[in-house]
């Protein structure tokens, strides 16, 4: 194990390797602006639109469900056509919702606009197929995928920190039509290094897809599930836990999950691969990402009402300004970029199943600390931290996981289904963590009145036990998966 070893420089599908990454770190760098650029200025696009604050959920709402139903089909047509191709359409349609809300004149045609930048969630699983395509054959191929994805990741939470810091700068001094511009040129500028610095690998039918074999069905009834259920969950948000509609969107969502099984069981070229995430390298990754998305997706908005709850008025809470709430998000994300860098180190001492499984467990620490735990500025600092490292350790790790545990044809697919079901576990926390701070509509914001403290503590418990569930499921997913390395039985459940 330790003898000499031929320099991974001297493999020329590893030469050129850094250059494509530093090239996919700038789109990482979009992707970050994007995440973070908007945060701080909600309140100024509501007024600059002539609405309430309480409609901009609906840009929320509208994004998560063109995720959902985006990643699929796009990471399954990377597979067939060439990741630098769907990269290229993900980046286009990004850039368009992006210039529309720059240019939006009124509410409708800026939900749209924010709806079409949805599509920028399949740019991280693309880029670690890409990667992980790059490096097949050399060796280190998981190791590798690994490192970059770690960059990559490390990248884009620190430019959520320039997103923000930069829009709440320039708000009070430039015209918001000039401020939403910012973002869509730096979509754009992605486009141009797309085109000229990576690769165009071709995909498993690199003369063009036979349109009339096309998963056509398949890709009707996953859209069908998916957008029944997250359109129940919008409509919990909206309605409350009572309505009748909400339930029965969902429940039909989940009834339609039955011929779509049996549907992709059933074909040699399904658009989702129901037998691959069956795998036991796949569905522990597939299931921790979903588990995952509750907290990474659905606590964002509490901690930010709980940390601006006036403690004199409701008994709990920080009584912390807006400027102390981005101090907090900012330190969480630090520790995520530190997460994400160190992620190669932890593999390396831990093993790479090992390294996820303390990842989880680092997050479920955190939410549980807030338990008892919430009464200071510092604990709450503190409890972020925590947090921060498992989160980015985790969101570097599942799609370079999920892609060493697939087959080389299936790479964009799987980790690709790694965002979706995490933008799927995090829409149904966020309708149940709605729910349990619906006293006086909490998530409105701080200014509408507060919810007990005990619906506070449900969204800690629920984000803390999810993350333990998280490590418990890594646990069974054979060591060798993660690393890459030939699995036995990779088709059983356990």
């Amino acid at each position: 194990m330790t003898g000499t070893r031929a320099p991974l420089t001297s493999d020329p599908k590893v030469r050129g390797l850094a250059a494509i990454v530093g090239f996919l770190v700038c789109v990482e760098l979009a992707s970050g602006i994007l995440q973070g650029y908007y945060t701080p200025i909600f309140t100024d696009i509501a007024d600059h639109l002539g609405i309430q604050d309480a409609d901009v959920n609906w840009f929320e709402a509208a994004q998560l469900i063109v995720s959902a139903l985006v990643v699929p089909p796009l990471a399954r047509l990377g597979d067939l056509v060439g990741h630098k191709k769907v990269l290229l359409l993900s980046t286009a349609v990004t850039a368009i919702g992006s210039w529309v809300l720059a240019l939006a004149p009124g509410f409708t045609t800026f939900l749209v606009g924010w709806a079409l930048q949805g599509a920028y969630v399949v740019w991280l699983p693309l880029e670690v197929a890409i990667i992980h395509r790059r490096t097949a054959g050399t060796g280190r191929q998981s190791l590798l995928t690994r490192r970059a994805a770690a960059v990559l990741v490390g990248a884009l939470e620190l430019a959520v920190i320039i997103g923000a810091l930069t829009s709440g700068a320039l708000v009070e001094s430039t015209s918001m039509t000039v401020l939403l511009a910012l973002p869509a040129v730096a979509v754009t500028l992605c486009l141009v290094l797309i085109w000229f610095g990576v690769e165009d690998v071709p995909g498993e039918s690199p003369d063009g897809v036979d349109w009339s074999r096309f998963d056509w069905g398949g890709l009707a009834l996953v859209s069908a599930a998916l957008g029944l259920v997250m359109a129940g969950l919008v409509v919990v948000r909206l309605e409350g836990p009572g309505s009748v509609l909400a339930w029965a969107l969902v429940l039909a969502g989940v009834a339609t999950l039955v011929p779509f099984v049996r549907h992709e069981d059933a074909r040699p070229d399904p658009i989702v691969d129901v037998r691959l995430l069956r795998s036991a390298g796949q569905w522990p990754v597939q299931l921790t990402a979903f588990l995952f998305g509750m907290s990474v997706l659905g606590a964002q908005i509490p901690l930010s009402t709980f940390a601006r709850t006036d403690p004199d008025v409701a008994g709990y809470g920080l009584g912390a300004s807006a400027s102390f709430v981005s101090t907090l998000i900012g330190v969480y994300v630090v520790f995520m970029a530190i997460g994400a860098f160190t992620l190669p180190l932890t593999s390396r001492l831990l093993g790479a199943r090992n390294a996820l499984v303390c990842s989880a467990l680092l997050v479920a620490l955190g939410y549980a600390l807030w338990l008892p735990l919430h009464d200071t500025t510092a604990q709450a600092l503190t409890n972020m931290a925590v947090i921060g490292l498992g989160s980015g350790a985790l969101v570097a790790a599942l799609p370079a996981t999920a892609a060493a545990a697939a087959p080389s044809e299936r790479t964009g697919f799987a980790t690709g289904m790694t965002n979706a079901t995490k933008t799927v576990g995090g829409a149904l926390a966020s309708s149940v963590f709605a729910i349990a701070l619906a006293a006086t509509g909490s998530l409105e914001g701080p200014d509408e009145g507060q919810a007990p403290l005990s619906g506070y503590l449900t969204v800690w418990s629920i984000c803390a036990v999810a993350a333990l569930l998280a490590a418990l499921v890594l646990l069974r997913m054979p060591a060798r998966a993660a690393t890459g390395s030939p699995v036995e039985e990779q088709t059983t459940w356990v």
